[in-house]
């Protein structure tokens, strides 16, 4: 049967006003040209969905004056080389006066301008940005760049409104919408999927539920699984059904397991319990079944507390925890309260042709207190598609936010509250490479030269790379030295810590002994690298004197803070050493040139 694909959208995000009559059929067809390429762009950034995580999505397309496309790329992931530049080195000499389409504006690494330099260098003519970036210190700055060296940039919906251009922009949103969703709001952008009968039944009476959808269906729920960073289910689940919660695709991202349960009344045999590929963390309730989250701990399972365990805490915490991501496979209940909560941004649900009946067969969503339809949610731009014999219907329960709240500037915070004082920065807090001072983490896109045994330098893509492979540095056993040319030969920062942790943790025998006497060293000798060799970050660092440091992981409890600060704090440490230091040679050496004179 030919796939059934429809599309019943609501207004859009945004109302604006349509272009005025006397808009000519050239400005059409510039605008319809513009646009089919922003959605290339967009389709194209769509690509590294997953792959590794979290990360924004960047796809670029450079069009020829003619209309031909010339060249293009996507972001890997964070830490790899930029979508722009990889657009510049396809199109080659056809870059010079020709038009580089971006899904979203640029977010270098402060200081870093990889991207940007990439299009300058190249010659682009002009430039088209689908959004600008959504996080406040990197919006506009890539833009401001790009226009003070003389290009032209045109930002889809600001120079000029139209049907065919808000499409494209809005494309543009929903490709990004967890990163959107992490600038205006402090949860993670969450998808509640669910497979349910014809009449609403998400299992027989029994309690038993596989399967309701069919294999294509599963397929899809497994390329959903592949995309997000995390996967949540409650404890009747884990219970029920027993679920492995992977992407199962062989390759590429697997994301966590998440489960929520508040009493801990959770099986001891558990397809969960085994992290030797992926990890599971356990959400519960303060000092909930002690004994029990001692035998958790002892399967490799992170057990986190909270002191009320709700689907806004836990979304909240692990928004701190730099989750973009994050696909609810819950039941009703728990369904229910995270709609309640809040914290539910878009509905994936998978019709299957069939009726089970049961008056207490559970039902995908329970009680949300509602007594008359006219409280129903309604979903704004839904779609239907076909699967297979199943219907798929989804669609948001929360429109993806256009623009950053309005900030308060600091002299405006002063007046509203005179105790806020501005001038006092006695904590900065860096963790994931978007952050302000997101270049001061070991995943940032650095490459570092190091030496590599006796007499040898290799390039390491990131301080990352170079301090996982350590672990299996002159180990006398192949199978070390082949994790170290697979951790050198990863793609990303992510992959590269994926490698070296889950290899550790599956063979320790292959971890060099004097471990964890070095590792302090070597990642000390990685950073002092890394800052020696990019003057920027150097400069970054001493402009932080006076200030803590402090890698706000908080779940890290040796290099970052963890989460109420019971951290150790250690990477923080490392880079107030760096700083000392070089503050101490500038010292010297201004000591030395005031003697000379």
């Amino acid at each position: 049967m030919a796939a059934l694909s429809l599309r019943l959208c609501s207004p859009p995000l945004l109302c604006r006003a349509s272009l005025s009559n006397g808009d000519n059929h050239h400005h059409h067809h510039h605008h319809a040209t513009d646009a089919s390429f922003i959605k290339r762009a967009a389709d194209l950034s769509e690509k590294s969905a997953g792959l590794t995580s979290p990360h924004p999505n960047f796809g670029c397309v450079i069009a020829t004056p003619s209309g031909k496309i010339a060249g293009e790329g996507y972001l890997y992931a964070q830490g790899t080389k930029p979508a722009e530049a990889l657009a510049v080195e396809a199109a080659g000499e056809l870059c010079r006066g020709s038009t580089a389409y971006l899904n979203m504006e640029p977010g270098d690494c402060h200081g870093d301008h990889a991207a940007v330099s990439a299009l300058l260098q190249a010659g682009v003519g002009r430039v088209v940005v689908g959004i600008r970036h959504p996080l406040k210190h990197l919006r506009g700055s890539a833009i401001r760049e790009m226009r003070s060296h003389g290009v032209e940039v045109n930002v889809l919906g600001e120079d000029f409104q139209s049907k065919v251009l808000e499409d494209a922009r809005k494309c543009c949103l929903l490709v990004n919408a967890p990163l959107i969703h992490r600038a205006c709001s402090r949860v993670p952008f969450s998808l509640l999927k669910y497979a349910m009968t014809l009449d609403g039944k998400i299992a027989a009476s029994s309690g038993h539920a596989a399967w309701i959808s069919s294999k294509l269906s599963r397929t899809r729920v497994f390329e959903l699984r592949g995309r997000s960073d995390a996967v949540i289910v409650g404890g009747n689940t884990v219970r029920q059904d027993d679920p492995r919660l992977t992407a199962r695709h062989g390759q590429g991202h697997t994301p966590t397991r998440i489960v929520m349960s508040q009493s801990l009344d959770l099986p001891e045999k558990a397809n969960l319990w085994d992290v030797s590929d992926v990890s599971t963390i356990v959400a519960t309730q303060r000092g909930a079944r002690k004994s029990y989250q001692k035998f958790l701990a002892s399967k490799g399972v992170e057990v986190v507390e909270f002191d009320m365990l709700n689907p806004r805490e836990v979304m909240e915490y692990f928004h701190l925890r730099g989750y973009l991501s994050i696909l609810w496979e819950c039941g009703g209940t728990l369904a229910a309260s995270a709609i309640s909560s809040g914290v539910i941004h878009k509905v994936v649900a998978f019709i299957a042709p069939k009726i089970i009946g049961g008056s207490k067969a559970p039902s995908p969503v329970g009680e949300l207190g509602m007594v008359e339809m006219t409280q129903a949610l309604n979903l704004i731009d839904v779609c239907y598609e076909q699967v297979g014999p199943d219907m798929l219907v989804s669609g948001f329960l929360q429109p993806v936010p256009d623009l950053l709240p309005v900030i308060p500037s600091e002299d405006a915070t002063f007046e509203i509250d005179p105790s806020v004082n501005p001038f006092e920065s006695s904590i900065i807090f860096f963790y994931k490479t978007w952050d302000l001072y997101g270049s001061f983490s070991n995943f940032s896109p650095h490459p570092i030269r190091m030496p590599y045994g006796d007499d040898d330098y290799r390039t390491w893509s990131s301080v990352e790379h170079y301090y996982q492979a350590n672990k299996f540095v002159g180990v006398e056993n192949p199978l070390a030295h082949d994790c170290v040319e697979k951790i050198r030969t990863a793609k990303s920062p992510e992959e590269a810590a994926l490698i070296g942790r889950s290899k550790q943790r599956q063979q320790p025998e292959l971890v060099r002994s004097d471990w964890e006497d070095v590792k302090i060293e070597v990642m000390y000798m990685a950073l002092k690298c890394k800052f020696s060799t990019y003057p920027h970050l150097k400069t970054m660092l001493l402009s932080t004197a006076g200030s803590v440091l402090v890698e706000a992981s908080p779940h890290d409890l040796f290099w970052g803070g963890g989460r109420e600060g019971e951290g150790l704090n250690y990477l923080g440490r490392l880079l107030m050493q760096l700083r000392s230091e070089y503050l101490g040679e500038s010292s010297v050496s201004a000591e030395n040139t005031s003697l000379a004179l």
